[in-house]
């Protein structure tokens, strides 16, 4: 299974596109760029492998694999990446604003619904980000 985030960078945080088979999945939200400082900057644009995740916290969500320089960067639900977030990745239903949305929590279902199915089907799932912002692309 291959997720594919197409991000847009701005001061005040990033919003995503994410695409699964080619198909709108739902939108993203992170923290802004900042030379993937940890707890401050969203990760590096390329390829992660994913997995499922389960803590009291967050109940189910998924986990990203070998960022470099990062750990626990999680999908998770979150409606402002400013204040609910540290690196991670939020789903949304719509986008609100730069780095805010509303109805997390009903896209990350919706993810989590293909993500177990894939695992299901013993699939390896990755994620691929890419930039849509043309001044901040990065070869993968």
């Amino acid at each position: 299974m291959e997720l594919v985030l197409h991000r847009a960078y701005f001061k005040e945080g990033t919003n995503g596109t994410l695409f699964y088979s080619g198909k709108f999945l739902c939108h993203t939200i992170e923290l802004p760029w900042k030379d993937n400082r940890r707890n401050v900057s969203c990760i590096p644009e390329g390829h992660y492998e994913i997995e499922t995740r389960f803590s009291k916290r967050f109940k189910h969500h998924l986990i990203l694999k070998a960022v470099k320089g990062r750990s626990y960067i999680l999908f998770h639900p979150a409606n402002d990446a400013l204040k609910d977030l540290e690196g991670c990745i939020a789903p949304v239903t719509y986008l609100s604003g730069i780095g805010k949305g509303i109805y997390s929590r009903n896209s990350m279902q919706k993810l989590l619904s293909l993500v177990y199915q894939a695992k299901d089907r013993k699939e390896q799932i990755l994620l691929i980000i890419k930039s849509q912002n043309h001044e901040h692309c990065r070869t993968l």
